[in-house]
């Protein structure tokens, strides 16, 4: 394995999180490759109908049930994670840089969630992982291995927990102890039996009686450690490809990919605090796109937004819902006085018969709503919905 020079008594274990450290993971932890034991609460959430349109999850929860069905054989997974954003970023206040505009909407532009601000984390990640399966290869042949970040059935934040890296908090992400939950996760399965180095411990869960995450949700999603994906906002700006409900929309707020709102109340991402860091994000997470220009969207051609988001996570929507987010977001967040200009702008779009079926609804839909209640200022996210 390409690092420093190992001590005569370290482990296998020990040496594989020295090299995760030397390849600038923030985490790093191992677990043996165990059934999830919360499995069982995904299929009751699946069941439920919580998982929304994202009908792969329901087809991949067998393999999720058992790592061996994703690699054959394998006896360890390790666990890795990269801090995208500081505490700083969360919690009790915004450091300058930081945070997007408290109300980006009022100036024409949509906000991003803070992991897709920079480079795509599933590449940033799994690059690296490639780098230490490698060499592990190398000095083990025979040894299986299988990297992923998000691109496998892998119940990673189930796996995180039993590494070490945090516990998965009521909003149902994972909270580090020292770094707050700005983290995004990756991992790889083994066929080495790795053991977790002595001082390696499960992190006992810190929520408490808190529920900020819970009742700051715009869109009441999150009841105490499930997020209903129907209503999340990451979900409905990311995942669904059919159009937003309308009585989520105003919920939605600004936001034109993901969400970042029970982050931004978690204590536990204040930089305040014994015991505390902000930590140093990677450099590839670095702002490029805190906010997209709402008009820009609408005008976007396939090309342009290939060009503008290449190598961004925000490739995950397509053009058709980005568009259809940018509306949403224009129509929470129109001041008065700007509203003429923009409904000629949507009475065009819902007239063009090349505009997709679903942005040309979102437009019909926000000229009526805004039809149907007298102009004020812009509202900038709208209240809680219950």
């Amino acid at each position: 394995m390409t690092s420093a020079p190992s001590g005569p008594s370290e482990s296998i274990g020990d040496r594989v999180l020295r090299r995760c450290r030397e390849l600038g993971f923030a985490l790093a932890g191992v677990a043996p490759a165990q059934p999830p034991v919360r499995w069982s609460d995904l299929c009751a959430w699946l069941e439920a109908g919580k998982h929304g349109s994202m009908d792969y999850l329901r087809r991949q929860a067998d393999p999720r049930a058992d790592p061996s069905a994703v690699l054959p054989g394998a006896r360890t997974i390790v666990m890795v994670a990269d801090q995208y954003a500081s505490r700083s970023a969360g919690g009790e206040g915004h450091a300058p840089g930081q945070h997007a505009p408290a109300d980006p909407a009022r100036s024409g532009h949509g906000r991003v969630a803070r992991y897709a601000w920079g480079q795509d984390y599933h590449r940033v990640v799994k690059d690296r992982l490639h780098v230490l399966c490698d060499e592990l290869r190398a000095d083990h042949p025979g040894e299986l291995f299988r990297a992923f970040a998000d691109t496998a059935p892998v119940m990673e934040r189930d796996f995180a927990a039993a590494a070490g890296i945090g516990w998965i908090g009521k909003n149902t992400l994972i909270i580090n102890p020292r770094l707050g939950s700005w983290l995004v996760l990756g991992g790889f399965l083994t066929t080495m039996a790795i053991e977790p180095p002595p001082a390696q411990g499960v992190v006992p869960d810190h929520c408490g009686t808190c529920t900020r995450c819970i009742d700051a949700c715009p869109t009441g999603a999150i009841t105490p450690y499930s997020v209903d994906a129907r209503r999340c906002i990451s979900y409905l700006t990311i995942e669904r490809r059919s159009d937003v409900d309308p009585l989520l929309s105003p919920g939605v707020g600004d936001w034109v990919f993901g969400c970042d709102v029970c982050q931004e109340v978690c204590p536990h991402n204040s930089p305040r605090g014994e015991g505390f860091e902000t930590g140093v994000p990677r450099r590839e997470y670095s702002s490029r796109t805190p906010t997209l220009d709402l008009s820009e969207v609408l005008s976007w051609t396939m090309g342009d937004r290939s060009r503008v988001l290449g190598g961004s996570a925000i490739k995950r929507a397509t053009l058709a819902m980005l568009k259809r987010n940018a509306i949403i977001a224009m129509g929470n967040g129109c001041r008065s006085g700007e509203r003429a200009a923009v409904a000629e702008r949507l009475a065009s779009i819902a007239r063009d018969e090349g505009e997709d079926v679903m942005v040309r609804r979102q437009a019909e839909r926000t000229l009526s709503q805004w039809a149907g209640e007298p102009e004020s200022p812009g509202r900038g996210g709208g209240g809680r919905l219950s």
